[in-house]
C-alpha cells in the first residue's frame, strides 16, 4: 500500500537544483513539508517561494554542509522549528571527474569524500535518534550508478559512492528492526548541473559520446518520491542498468575489457600516443 506523505516534514540537501529541486516541488505536491537546505540561498528561497505559491509549504535553511561540523547544527535548527524530521532525502553530492593524476587533493578529492560520502553519513548520524524513538522514517541516500561500476575517469567519484552505498545496506541493516526504513537509490546519467561543475577538460566531450540512457531530473525525482511512498532497499535508473551491474559482479573481466576498450583507450592513451578520439 502507497504510504500518505501528506504533512510529512521531509529534509532535502542540495535542494538548489536537480534532482533536489524537482523533488522538492513533487513532494509538496503530495502534500509534504519540505526543508531545503544548499549553499545557495537566493536559490533556495525562490524555490520556496514558487512551492508556496501553489498551496505548498516550505522552509529554508542555508547551509554548507561540505563540512561535516555544520550539520548538527542544522538538524537541531530543523527539530527546534518542526519538531520532527520524518524523511531525509540525502542528495548533495557533487563530482570532480578527472584522471586520478589530475585531480588535487586539497582542491578536488578531499571536497569529495566531504560531501559526498562524510557530510551524508553525518546527516543521517544526526536524525537517526529521533526516527528511532518514533519508530518510524525513512532515508534515501543517492549514490549513483558509479557507486556499482567504477569506471574511467571517475575514480574518486566512485570511490565515494561505493562507500556511501555500503553505509546504506549497512545502516539499513543496523536500523530496519527499528521501524525505520533505509533506501538507495542510483541514477546513471541524467541531465542535471552536474556536468557543468566537473571541472573536466576537453576530453569530458569524448565520453559524452557513449553516454547510454539519459533522463531528465524530473524523472529521477518521480521516481525518489515513488520510493518514499513504496519503500525499496535498491533503486537502479533505468532500469536495464541492473543488467550491466549483474555483469560487473559476476564477469567483472568483462566489464573491465569494454571500459578500458570504449572509453579508456579514447581519452587516456598510453603516454606518447596520438591516437585520441577528437
Amino acid at each position: 500500500m502507497s504510504r500518505d506523505l501528506k504533512n510529512k516534514v521531509v529534509l532535502i540537501t542540495g535542494a538548489s537544483s536537480g534532482f533536489g529541486e524537482d523533488s522538492a516541488y513533487l513532494f509538496a505536491r503530495e502534500g509534504a513539508l519540505v526543508v531545503l537546505t544548499a549553499r545557495r540561498e537566493d536559490r533556495l528561497n525562490a524555490i520556496a517561494e514558487k512551492i508556496r505559491s501553489q498551496g505548498g509549504a516550505a522552509s529554508v535553511f542555508p547551509l554548507d554542509i561540505s563540512d561535516p561540523r555544520n550539520i548538527k547544527p542544522l538538524i537541531e535548527k530543523i527539530l527546534e522549528q518542526h519538531g520532527r524530521i520524518d524523511i531525509v532525502f540525502n542528495n548533495a553530492g557533487f563530482g570532480k571527474i578527472n584522471f586520478l593524476e589530475n585531480l588535487d587533493l586539497e582542491r578536488d578529492i578531499i571536497p569529495m569524500v566531504n560531501l559526498n560520502l562524510i557530510s551524508a553519513i553525518e546527516i543521517v548520524h544526526q536524525v537517526l535518534p529521533g526516527m528511532i524513538s518514533r519508530g518510524d522514517g525513512h532515508i534515501i541516500n543517492m549514490s549513483s550508478e558509479a557507486g556499482w561500476i567504477g569506471t574511467t575517469p571517475y575514480s574518486v567519484y566512485a570511490a565515494t559512492k561505493f562507500g556511501l552505498r555500503g553505509f546504506t545496506d549497512a545502516i539499513r541493516r543496523e536500523v530496519s528492526h527499528f521501524g525505520v526504513q533505509v533506501s538507495g537509490i542510483y541514477p546513471g546519467p541524467a541531465t542535471t548541473e552536474f556536468v557543468e561543475h566537473v571541472g573536466w577538460d576537453h576530453r569530458k566531450a569524448n565520453t559524452e559520446k557513449y553516454r547510454i540512457g539519459s533522463m531528465t531530473s524530473e524523472y529521477v525525482a518521480r521516481k525518489v518520491v515513488w520510493l518514499t511512498k513504496n519503500p525499496r532497499q535498491v533503486l537502479v535508473l533505468p532500469w536495464f542498468f541492473n543488467v550491466l551491474n549483474w555483469t560487473s559482479l559476476l564477469l567483472p573481466w568483462l566489464t573491465d575489457q569494454l571500459i578500458i576498450n570504449i572509453f579508456t583507450k579514447r581519452v587516456y592513451p598510453k603516454k606518447g600516443s596520438k591516437d585520441v578520439d577528437s
